[in-house]
Protein backbone atom coordinates (compact mmCIF):
# COMPACT_ATOMS: atom_id res chain seq x y z
CA UNK A 1 0.00 0.00 0.00
CA UNK A 2 1.21 3.62 -0.07
CA UNK A 3 1.62 5.13 3.37
CA UNK A 4 2.47 8.39 4.63
CA UNK A 5 4.36 8.46 8.14
CA UNK A 6 4.24 11.78 9.96
CA UNK A 7 7.42 12.54 12.08
CA UNK A 8 9.66 9.96 9.62
CA UNK A 9 12.44 11.77 10.75
CA UNK A 10 12.09 10.56 14.65
CA UNK A 11 14.02 7.63 16.93
CA UNK A 12 10.83 5.46 15.83
CA UNK A 13 9.34 7.37 12.71
CA UNK A 14 12.79 6.35 10.94
CA UNK A 15 12.33 2.77 12.30
CA UNK A 16 8.63 3.03 11.05
CA UNK A 17 9.55 4.52 7.49
CA UNK A 18 12.71 1.65 6.84
CA UNK A 19 9.96 -0.99 8.10
CA UNK A 20 7.49 -0.38 5.93
CA UNK A 21 9.61 0.53 3.01
CA UNK A 22 11.21 -2.88 3.20
CA UNK A 23 8.18 -4.66 2.92
CA UNK A 24 7.05 -3.51 0.28
CA UNK A 25 4.88 -0.55 0.92
CA UNK A 26 5.39 2.80 -1.09
CA UNK A 27 6.41 5.10 1.96
CA UNK A 28 6.53 8.70 1.83
CA UNK A 29 8.43 10.23 4.34
CA UNK A 30 7.16 13.53 5.83
CA UNK A 31 9.32 15.69 8.50
CA UNK A 32 9.91 19.49 9.45
CA UNK A 33 13.38 19.28 7.74
CA UNK A 34 13.47 15.54 5.33
CA UNK A 35 16.55 15.80 4.02
CA UNK A 36 18.69 13.17 5.30
CA UNK A 37 15.14 11.14 4.59
CA UNK A 38 15.41 11.71 1.00
CA UNK A 39 19.25 11.19 0.73
CA UNK A 40 18.05 7.50 2.49
CA UNK A 41 16.27 6.58 -1.02
CA UNK A 42 12.48 7.90 0.40
CA UNK A 43 9.95 10.28 -1.85
CA UNK A 44 9.50 13.16 1.04
CA UNK A 45 7.24 15.76 2.13
CA UNK A 46 8.79 18.57 4.13
CA UNK A 47 6.18 20.13 6.82
CA UNK A 48 6.62 22.03 10.07
CA UNK A 49 3.91 21.13 11.97
CA UNK A 50 3.80 24.26 14.18
CA UNK A 51 3.14 26.50 10.55
CA UNK A 52 -0.25 27.16 9.86
CA UNK A 53 -0.24 26.44 5.91
CA UNK A 54 -0.27 22.80 7.42
CA UNK A 55 -3.28 23.00 9.36
CA UNK A 56 -5.55 23.15 6.41
CA UNK A 57 -6.65 19.98 4.94
CA UNK A 58 -5.64 20.86 1.10
CA UNK A 59 -1.83 21.35 2.08
CA UNK A 60 -2.67 17.16 2.32
CA UNK A 61 -4.86 16.60 -0.20
CA UNK A 62 -2.19 16.22 -2.74
CA UNK A 63 -0.22 13.18 -1.13
CA UNK A 64 -3.31 11.50 0.23
CA UNK A 65 -5.03 10.05 -2.62
CA UNK A 66 -7.62 7.68 -2.47
CA UNK A 67 -6.83 4.40 0.17
CA UNK A 68 -3.14 6.25 1.01
CA UNK A 69 -2.76 4.85 4.18
CA UNK A 70 -1.19 7.30 7.66
CA UNK A 71 1.18 7.15 10.27
CA UNK A 72 1.08 9.54 12.34
CA UNK A 73 4.38 9.27 14.65
CA UNK A 74 4.56 13.45 14.96
CA UNK A 75 4.60 14.38 18.30
CA UNK A 76 6.54 16.56 21.33
CA UNK A 77 7.71 15.96 24.73
CA UNK A 78 7.77 19.98 25.64
CA UNK A 79 7.09 22.80 24.54
CA UNK A 80 4.77 26.05 24.10
CA UNK A 81 1.10 25.74 24.23
CA UNK A 82 0.62 27.04 20.79
CA UNK A 83 3.24 24.46 19.48
CA UNK A 84 1.88 21.65 21.74
CA UNK A 85 -1.90 22.43 20.00
CA UNK A 86 -0.67 23.12 16.16
CA UNK A 87 1.16 19.40 16.41
CA UNK A 88 -0.74 17.36 18.02
CA UNK A 89 -4.32 18.68 17.47
CA UNK A 90 -4.37 21.18 14.09
CA UNK A 91 -2.25 19.64 11.96
CA UNK A 92 -3.42 15.89 12.95
CA UNK A 93 -7.54 17.39 12.29
CA UNK A 94 -5.96 18.36 8.70
CA UNK A 95 -4.72 15.24 7.90
CA UNK A 96 -7.44 12.37 9.02
CA UNK A 97 -10.10 15.41 7.16
CA UNK A 98 -8.28 14.16 3.63
CA UNK A 99 -7.55 10.93 4.49
CA UNK A 100 -9.28 7.90 3.31
CA UNK A 101 -7.64 5.11 3.88
CA UNK A 102 -6.14 3.55 7.28
CA UNK A 103 -5.22 5.65 9.88
CA UNK A 104 -2.88 4.88 12.90
CA UNK A 105 -2.18 7.63 15.24
CA UNK A 106 0.84 6.45 17.71
CA UNK A 107 0.52 7.99 21.41
CA UNK A 108 2.32 6.80 24.45
CA UNK A 109 1.76 4.77 27.25
CA UNK A 110 0.80 7.07 31.09
CA UNK A 111 -0.94 10.07 29.05
CA UNK A 112 -3.12 10.14 32.21
CA UNK A 113 -0.62 12.00 34.10
CA UNK A 114 -0.48 15.70 35.22
CA UNK A 115 1.73 16.81 32.68
CA UNK A 116 1.48 18.76 28.92
CA UNK A 117 2.69 16.02 27.52
CA UNK A 118 0.11 14.34 28.56
CA UNK A 119 -2.61 16.49 27.90
CA UNK A 120 -2.16 17.20 24.74
CA UNK A 121 -1.68 13.25 24.09
CA UNK A 122 -5.08 13.48 25.58
CA UNK A 123 -6.07 15.56 23.06
CA UNK A 124 -4.36 14.03 20.21
CA UNK A 125 -5.82 10.65 20.49
CA UNK A 126 -9.19 12.05 20.86
CA UNK A 127 -8.93 14.26 17.52
CA UNK A 128 -7.75 10.70 15.84
CA UNK A 129 -10.65 8.23 17.47
CA UNK A 130 -13.38 11.01 16.14
CA UNK A 131 -11.74 10.57 12.90
CA UNK A 132 -12.18 7.05 13.08
CA UNK A 133 -8.07 6.48 13.29
CA UNK A 134 -6.41 3.80 15.61
CA UNK A 135 -4.78 4.98 18.84
CA UNK A 136 -1.70 2.86 19.41
CA UNK A 137 0.20 3.63 22.90
CA UNK A 138 3.58 2.49 22.95
CA UNK A 139 5.64 2.17 26.55
CA UNK A 140 9.20 2.76 26.15
CA UNK A 141 10.93 1.73 22.84
CA UNK A 142 14.75 1.10 22.58
CA UNK A 143 16.46 -0.52 19.43
CA UNK A 144 19.94 -0.98 18.14
CA UNK A 145 20.20 2.49 18.04
CA UNK A 146 19.07 4.98 20.69
CA UNK A 147 17.82 8.28 21.17
CA UNK A 148 16.83 10.69 24.07
CA UNK A 149 15.92 8.35 26.71
CA UNK A 150 16.98 5.34 25.62
CA UNK A 151 20.09 7.46 25.08
CA UNK A 152 19.75 8.93 28.70
CA UNK A 153 19.25 4.80 30.02
CA UNK A 154 22.69 3.76 28.12
CA UNK A 155 24.60 7.02 30.10
CA UNK A 156 23.57 6.27 33.18
CA UNK A 157 24.36 2.83 32.58
CA UNK A 158 28.45 3.91 31.21
CA UNK A 159 28.47 5.99 34.59
CA UNK A 160 32.18 5.57 36.01
CA UNK A 161 31.91 3.86 38.88
CA UNK A 162 27.88 3.73 39.65
CA UNK A 163 24.73 3.17 38.39
CA UNK A 164 22.26 6.41 39.08
CA UNK A 165 18.81 5.18 39.01
CA UNK A 166 15.70 7.75 40.17
CA UNK A 167 14.53 6.64 43.60
CA UNK A 168 14.40 3.21 44.62
CA UNK A 169 14.81 1.83 40.62
CA UNK A 170 11.20 0.02 41.12
CA UNK A 171 9.62 1.56 38.43
CA UNK A 172 8.77 -1.16 36.08
CA UNK A 173 8.59 -1.59 32.15
CA UNK A 174 8.31 -3.46 28.98
CA UNK A 175 10.56 -2.59 26.41
CA UNK A 176 9.59 -2.73 22.57
CA UNK A 177 12.38 -2.90 19.96
CA UNK A 178 11.28 -0.30 17.58
CA UNK A 179 11.70 -3.15 14.44
CA UNK A 180 8.80 -5.17 16.56
CA UNK A 181 6.90 -2.14 16.98
CA UNK A 182 7.34 -0.95 13.44
CA UNK A 183 5.79 -4.61 12.61
CA UNK A 184 2.86 -4.27 14.74
CA UNK A 185 2.08 -0.93 13.16
CA UNK A 186 2.27 -2.80 9.48
CA UNK A 187 -0.35 -5.45 10.80
CA UNK A 188 -2.33 -3.10 11.59
CA UNK A 189 -2.56 -0.61 8.45
CA UNK A 190 -2.91 -4.96 6.86
CA UNK A 191 -5.85 -5.73 8.99
CA UNK A 192 -7.28 -2.68 11.00
CA UNK A 193 -8.30 -2.90 14.49
CA UNK A 194 -10.92 -0.06 15.75
CA UNK A 195 -10.08 1.83 19.08
CA UNK A 196 -6.79 2.24 21.42
CA UNK A 197 -4.47 -0.50 21.42
CA UNK A 198 -1.39 -0.54 23.93
CA UNK A 199 1.78 -2.45 23.06
CA UNK A 200 5.04 -3.47 24.78
CA UNK A 201 7.43 -6.42 24.83
CA UNK A 202 6.16 -9.92 26.91
CA UNK A 203 8.95 -8.84 29.45
CA UNK A 204 8.79 -6.73 32.18
CA UNK A 205 11.36 -5.31 33.90
CA UNK A 206 12.57 -2.59 36.73
CA UNK A 207 14.44 0.32 36.15
CA UNK A 208 17.22 -1.06 38.17
CA UNK A 209 17.07 -4.45 36.06
CA UNK A 210 17.03 -2.59 33.25
CA UNK A 211 20.15 -0.07 33.65
CA UNK A 212 22.41 -3.15 34.72
CA UNK A 213 21.64 -4.92 32.01
CA UNK A 214 22.47 -2.23 29.93
CA UNK A 215 25.83 -1.88 31.51
CA UNK A 216 26.68 -5.51 31.28
CA UNK A 217 25.58 -5.26 27.59
CA UNK A 218 28.20 -2.45 26.97
CA UNK A 219 30.38 -4.81 28.35
CA UNK A 220 31.48 -2.66 31.60
CA UNK A 221 32.48 -4.02 35.44
CA UNK A 222 29.34 -4.77 37.62
CA UNK A 223 28.65 -1.01 39.48
CA UNK A 224 26.81 -0.32 43.12
CA UNK A 225 23.13 1.52 42.25
CA UNK A 226 22.96 5.29 43.40
CA UNK A 227 19.54 6.11 44.21
CA UNK A 228 18.98 9.58 43.88
CA UNK A 229 16.72 11.37 45.99
CA UNK A 230 13.39 12.34 44.77
CA UNK A 231 14.37 16.06 45.54
CA UNK A 232 17.62 16.25 43.79
CA UNK A 233 16.28 14.20 41.11
CA UNK A 234 13.64 17.14 40.59
CA UNK A 235 16.19 19.81 40.88
CA UNK A 236 18.54 18.03 38.17
CA UNK A 237 14.24 17.99 35.88
CA UNK A 238 14.30 21.62 36.05
CA UNK A 239 17.75 22.52 35.71
CA UNK A 240 17.74 20.46 32.46
CA UNK A 241 14.38 22.20 31.63
CA UNK A 242 16.02 25.54 32.38
CA UNK A 243 19.16 24.16 29.76
CA UNK A 244 17.50 21.89 27.71
CA UNK A 245 19.58 19.30 28.67
CA UNK A 246 16.78 16.77 26.49
CA UNK A 247 15.65 13.95 28.77
CA UNK A 248 16.78 15.33 31.87
CA UNK A 249 13.38 17.25 32.49
CA UNK A 250 10.44 17.36 35.03
CA UNK A 251 8.06 16.15 32.45
CA UNK A 252 10.09 13.06 31.56
CA UNK A 253 10.37 12.44 35.77
CA UNK A 254 6.97 13.05 35.98
CA UNK A 255 6.26 10.77 32.99
CA UNK A 256 8.38 8.25 35.41
CA UNK A 257 7.09 8.69 38.41
CA UNK A 258 3.43 7.83 36.64
CA UNK A 259 4.00 4.77 34.57
CA UNK A 260 5.65 3.45 31.54
CA UNK A 261 3.96 -0.22 31.86
CA UNK A 262 2.01 -1.00 28.77
CA UNK A 263 -0.96 -3.75 29.05
CA UNK A 264 0.03 -5.56 26.44
CA UNK A 265 -2.24 -8.91 26.58
CA UNK A 266 -5.09 -7.44 24.43
CA UNK A 267 -3.30 -6.48 21.66
CA UNK A 268 -0.71 -9.53 21.95
CA UNK A 269 -3.42 -11.76 21.09
CA UNK A 270 -4.36 -10.18 17.65
CA UNK A 271 -0.61 -10.22 16.38
CA UNK A 272 0.30 -13.17 14.21
CA UNK A 273 3.98 -13.16 16.19
CA UNK A 274 4.87 -11.13 19.48
CA UNK A 275 7.46 -9.05 19.82
CA UNK A 276 10.57 -9.89 21.26
CA UNK A 277 11.00 -9.27 25.26
CA UNK A 278 14.09 -7.18 26.55
CA UNK A 279 16.47 -9.95 27.38
CA UNK A 280 16.36 -11.19 24.14
CA UNK A 281 16.74 -8.21 21.85
CA UNK A 282 19.20 -6.76 24.22
CA UNK A 283 21.35 -10.00 23.50
CA UNK A 284 20.84 -10.36 20.28
CA UNK A 285 23.72 -8.57 18.95
CA UNK A 286 27.32 -7.24 20.48
CA UNK A 287 27.44 -3.15 21.37
CA UNK A 288 30.28 -1.71 19.28
CA UNK A 289 32.76 0.79 19.88
CA UNK A 290 30.19 3.34 19.08
CA UNK A 291 27.78 2.29 21.50
CA UNK A 292 30.22 2.60 24.36
CA UNK A 293 31.38 5.99 23.04
CA UNK A 294 27.61 7.10 22.39
CA UNK A 295 26.62 6.17 25.81
CA UNK A 296 30.38 7.82 27.81
CA UNK A 297 29.74 11.22 24.97
CA UNK A 298 25.92 11.87 26.12
CA UNK A 299 26.06 13.17 29.26
CA UNK A 300 29.16 14.74 28.59
CA UNK A 301 28.02 16.58 25.61
CA UNK A 302 25.93 19.15 27.64
CA UNK A 303 28.95 19.54 29.60
CA UNK A 304 30.92 20.52 27.33
CA UNK A 305 28.13 23.19 25.59
CA UNK A 306 27.89 24.19 29.92
CA UNK A 307 31.56 24.56 29.84
CA UNK A 308 32.39 26.66 26.44
CA UNK A 309 29.09 29.19 27.65
CA UNK A 310 30.86 29.67 30.87
CA UNK A 311 33.82 30.31 28.82
CA UNK A 312 32.16 32.71 26.34
CA UNK A 313 30.20 34.63 29.02
CA UNK A 314 33.63 34.91 31.19
CA UNK A 315 35.12 36.42 27.85
CA UNK A 316 32.58 38.63 27.29
CA UNK A 317 32.22 40.41 30.55
CA UNK A 318 35.94 40.72 30.66
CA UNK A 319 35.63 42.43 27.20
CA UNK A 320 32.83 44.87 28.56
CA UNK A 321 34.46 45.38 32.00
CA UNK A 322 38.30 45.36 31.57
CA UNK A 323 39.63 48.87 31.69
CA UNK A 324 41.36 49.97 28.55
CA UNK A 325 44.51 50.51 30.30
CA UNK A 326 45.11 46.75 31.07
CA UNK A 327 45.37 45.68 27.73
CA UNK A 328 45.96 48.47 25.18
CA UNK A 329 49.86 48.34 25.28
CA UNK A 330 49.96 44.64 25.29
CA UNK A 331 49.00 44.72 21.90
CA UNK A 332 50.94 47.55 20.45
CA UNK A 333 47.35 49.34 19.52
CA UNK A 334 45.78 52.74 19.98
CA UNK A 335 43.52 52.82 23.24
CA UNK A 336 40.26 54.11 21.22
CA UNK A 337 40.73 50.73 18.69
CA UNK A 338 41.93 48.49 21.68
CA UNK A 339 38.41 50.09 23.42
CA UNK A 340 36.14 49.71 20.45
CA UNK A 341 37.59 45.94 19.76
CA UNK A 342 37.12 44.74 23.25
CA UNK A 343 34.08 45.88 23.88
CA UNK A 344 32.63 45.15 20.60
CA UNK A 345 34.15 41.81 21.15
CA UNK A 346 32.79 41.29 24.15
CA UNK A 347 29.10 41.76 22.87
CA UNK A 348 29.62 38.85 20.90
CA UNK A 349 31.51 36.77 23.18
CA UNK A 350 28.39 37.24 25.47
CA UNK A 351 25.51 36.71 22.38
CA UNK A 352 27.65 32.92 21.99
CA UNK A 353 27.50 32.48 25.55
CA UNK A 354 24.19 33.19 25.91
CA UNK A 355 22.71 31.24 22.67
CA UNK A 356 24.92 28.12 24.42
CA UNK A 357 23.03 28.34 27.41
CA UNK A 358 19.87 27.86 25.12
CA UNK A 359 21.16 25.51 22.69
CA UNK A 360 19.84 27.83 19.84
CA UNK A 361 21.06 26.82 16.57
CA UNK A 362 24.09 24.71 17.61
CA UNK A 363 25.80 24.16 14.50
CA UNK A 364 25.87 27.74 13.22
CA UNK A 365 26.90 28.69 16.41
CA UNK A 366 29.62 26.50 17.04
CA UNK A 367 30.79 27.83 13.30
CA UNK A 368 30.93 31.13 14.60
CA UNK A 369 32.93 29.93 17.84
CA UNK A 370 35.15 28.58 15.64
CA UNK A 371 35.60 31.60 13.60
CA UNK A 372 35.66 33.89 16.57
CA UNK A 373 38.66 31.71 18.30
CA UNK A 374 40.49 31.62 14.87
CA UNK A 375 39.92 35.41 14.17
CA UNK A 376 41.70 36.17 18.09
CA UNK A 377 44.28 33.83 17.05
CA UNK A 378 45.19 35.20 13.78
CA UNK A 379 44.69 38.76 15.37
CA UNK A 380 47.43 38.64 18.40
CA UNK A 381 49.61 36.53 16.71
CA UNK A 382 50.00 39.28 14.62
CA UNK A 383 49.94 42.39 17.05
CA UNK A 384 51.73 40.12 20.22
CA UNK A 385 53.40 37.10 18.63
CA UNK A 386 55.01 36.83 21.89
CA UNK A 387 52.17 35.18 23.45
CA UNK A 388 52.44 32.20 22.17
CA UNK A 389 55.56 31.71 24.78
CA UNK A 390 53.60 32.95 27.74
CA UNK A 391 54.80 30.67 30.82
CA UNK A 392 50.96 30.56 31.70
CA UNK A 393 49.86 29.49 28.33
CA UNK A 394 48.66 32.09 26.47
CA UNK A 395 47.89 31.38 23.02
CA UNK A 396 48.74 27.88 23.27
CA UNK A 397 45.04 27.51 25.76
CA UNK A 398 43.80 28.34 21.71
CA UNK A 399 43.95 25.05 20.84
CA UNK A 400 42.10 22.54 23.37
CA UNK A 401 39.61 25.46 23.19
CA UNK A 402 39.35 24.98 19.16
CA UNK A 403 39.83 20.85 19.88
CA UNK A 404 36.62 21.80 22.30
CA UNK A 405 34.50 23.32 19.80
CA UNK A 406 35.08 20.41 17.33
CA UNK A 407 34.01 18.47 19.50
CA UNK A 408 30.49 20.23 20.61
CA UNK A 409 30.17 20.44 16.96
CA UNK A 410 30.62 16.70 16.25
CA UNK A 411 28.06 16.33 18.96
CA UNK A 412 25.32 18.85 17.56
CA UNK A 413 23.04 16.78 15.85
CA UNK A 414 21.52 13.68 17.75
CA UNK A 415 19.87 12.12 14.16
Amino acid sequence: MKVLVLGADGFIGRHVAFALRRAGHEVTASARRPGRLARMGFPVLAADLTDPATHAPDFWAPHLGPGVAVVNLAGLLTGTEAAFRAVHVQALTAVLAVATGPCLHVSAVGIDADTPFARWRRASEQVALAAGAMVLRPGLVMADTSYGGSSALRAFAAFPGIVPVVGDGAQRFNPIHAEDLAQVIATLLAAPVPGVHEVGGPEEISLAALTQRLRAWLGLSPAPLWHVPGWLARGAGRLGAALRLGPINTTALRQLDHGVLADVAPLLARLPAPPRGVSDFLMARPAGTQDIWQARLYLLKPVIRLVLAALWLGSGLLGLLTPVTGFAGDIGLPAPLALLLARGGGLVDLALGLALLRDWRPVPVGLAQLGMVLAYTAGLTLLAPGLWLDPFGGLLKNLPVLALILAHLALAEER
